[in-house]
């Protein structure tokens, strides 16, 4: 990937409307994914049928006409299908000089168990030969996510710190990545936690030099324009609301009270699309998911 090109993205990310399409359910949230899909566990006999079957649903989803950079600004892949091809090109390439969507790779390996009312991540071993591989084919940034559940100051603290730590290594392997500190929104001290997580983030945007940059996601908070020092923040490249636990409709009323936040949802995206569905329908129903989650975005 050129210079030019990663400024390219920079500024699409930065200025331009749209919102980040997650299609990074990974092995474990696959079977799911795939039965909302109308493809049960009978349709498949091993890991690799499965990851198959849901690669041509994501190929679906973005070869679709609906699906473009003039309303989605990136996606987020899995590993395992930032290694397989759309198209004949590679997943990052054909996004990017097709649809001129910027690639993003999901890269933690799941939770810790809770301690102190979070769940950190998991230790990535093998995080520096994943960047590595990532830059290789031509992936922008990266996603990664920890749990905090109760309004516990040194779960929170740990969460961001992690967070923070790895971020740093990421950006020092040349990608751009994605904090994603999720505030469980069945937590009955959502608001407090959520305090909690804002001062802890500013914190450490604060501690980053200059050039650096972050982007945030996540969880669509209890107050209108509640994040908006992190929007402003001049480390932050964006900061993007996850949907998880929210139905489509909600999630997109909540982040319409949030300025300069934008979407990034997976299950809301691809609510209603159906492996029955004709190409007619399919697109239909993708393109209007699209328009909704494009519109609450933009306000």
């Amino acid at each position: 990937m050129t210079v030019t090109t990663t400024q390219e993205q920079i500024d699409k990310i930065r200025s331009e409307p749209g919102f980040i399409a997650a299609l990074d359910q990974s092995g474990g949230s696959t079977p799911k994914a795939l039965s909302n899909y109308g493809i049960g566990a009978d349709a498949f006999s091993n890991d690799d049928e499965m990851y198959q079957l849901i690669h041509a649903m994501r190929t679906r989803i973005m070869t679709s006409p609906a699906f473009s950079g003039e309303r989605i600004m990136g996606a987020i892949l899995f590993e395992n299908t930032m290694d397989r091809e759309v198209e004949g090109k590679s997943t990052a390439d054909y996004l990017w000089e097709v649809k001129r969507v910027v690639p993003f790779l999901k890269v933690d390996k799941g939770l810790a168990d809770e301690e102190n009312g979070a769940q950190v991540m998991k230790p990535m071993p093998d995080l520096d030969a994943l960047l590595r591989k990532a830059r290789g084919k031509n992936i922008f940034g990266t996603k990664m996510r920890s749990v905090i559940k109760t309004a516990n100051a040194a779960g929170v603290n740990a969460v961001v710190k992690q967070q923070f730590e790895v971020g740093r290594q990421i950006i020092d392997a040349g990608l751009v990545p994605i904090i994603e500190p999720e505030v469980d929104i069945n937590s009955p001290q959502k608001a407090a936690a959520e305090d909690l997580l804002k001062a802890a983030l500013m914190a450490q945007l604060d501690q980053l030099d200059e050039g650096q940059l972050v982007m945030l996601k996540l969880t669509l908070p209890e107050q209108a324009n509640y994040y908006a020092d992190c929007v402003k923040h001049p480390n932050v490249l964006k900061v993007v609301a996850l949907s998880r636990g929210y139905s489509r409709e909600e999630a997109n009323r909540r982040l319409a009270a949030q300025n300069g936040m934008v979407a990034s949802f997976s299950r809301a995206l691809s609510e209603g699309l159906s492996a029955q569905q004709s190409d007619a329908e399919f697109n239909q129903v993708l393109d209007a998911s699209i328009e909704s989650i494009y519109q609450a975005s933009i306000t």
